[in-house]
């Protein structure tokens, strides 16, 4: 669903070609896609206020191209806690991503742990991301007005719509587009990253060079979030990091409802480039 992403006129992981330059064996489809597997089986074992409290937060292992299968399991389920663990594997065997599922603000997820531990680690030198790293962290920028109906396609970063989002989508329910419990249609829990990230504040970030998701978090704050209703989103960059193969942000988005400003979610992702695709990378010093 992203072959006509455009991420101003730079290149895109989700293009065939560019994916095949990077080693990897097809254009992936985008990570959050997965959340849509794990909004029935929290359901399940959590009730409703899953789209009204709950948060599930990823760590992604392996990218997946389009016609792979994708098995998701909800596992460790502690009903009183509000805590579980969530594994998503390919047909093979092959992880796709790790995490955890959660109720409430109590838990601990699998990005506060994942977040600890890279702040412990130098940061190093940055070539691609310097700018960010120097002038951004910490920074708010100005919140944007966004909202996902069904119809609208959510611009050049996400260029399909709900309608077409919901027809690709395998766990689909009628809370979806159809009266819920809380009396309009809500979003998938995955489509909140669409939403929260469909118009988001340019960051200097040196090109040319190609990016990729690497966790992902949506916690319901005060939910649902509905579809066709107006948010504003303020974004603010945590912290910076870097790999052997990328170099690294997190940004937390805070989504209010435009009317009432009711903190609805907030969206963490932390997304990074391939060095590999940044031509005057420095090469890495002997061993």
């Amino acid at each position: 669903m992203l072959a006509e992403q455009d991420i101003g006129g730079q290149t895109s992981v989700h293009d065939g070609d560019q994916a095949a330059g990077l080693g990897l064996t097809g254009a992936p489809i985008e990570g959050p896609t997965h959340f849509s597997q794990f909004d029935p089986l929290c359901v399940e074992a959590f009730g409703a206020e899953w789209f009204t409290r709950g948060c599930i937060s990823a760590h992604f292992q392996n990218m997946v191209v389009e016609g792979d299968q994708v098995v998701a399991q909800l596992s460790e389920i502690k009903t009183a806690a509000g805590s579980a663990r969530i594994d998503a594997a390919k047909a093979d065997g092959t992880p796709v991503l790790t995490g955890t599922a959660t109720i409430g603000a109590g838990a601990t997820t699998e990005l506060d742990e994942r977040r600890a531990r890279l702040a412990e680690r130098p940061v190093g030198d940055l070539f691609i991301i310097d700018q960010v790293a120097a002038d951004y962290v910490g920074v708010a920028q100005q919140p944007v007005h966004v909202t996902v109906d069904l119809d609208t396609r959510n611009g050049p970063l996400y260029p399909f719509s709900l309608v077409e989002k919901l027809e690709a989508i395998t766990e689909r329910s009628p809370w979806f587009d159809q009266e819920s419990p809380w009396g309009g249609p809500v979003l998938p829990t995955e489509m909140l990253s669409v939403l929260a990230f469909q118009r988001t504040p340019p960051l200097p970030i040196r090109r040319p060079s190609i990016g990729l998701f690497i966790d992902l978090e949506v916690r319901y704050v005060d939910g649902p979030v509905f579809v066709g209703r107006s948010y504003d989103v303020r974004h603010t960059v945590l912290q910076v990091g870097q790999s052997r193969a990328v170099e690294s942000w997190w940004t937390e988005a805070v989504v209010r409802d435009a009317d009432t400003g009711a903190h609805a979610a907030t969206v963490l992702l932390h997304q990074g480039v391939f060095k590999a695709s940044f031509p005057d990378y420095p090469a890495a010093p002997p061993n």
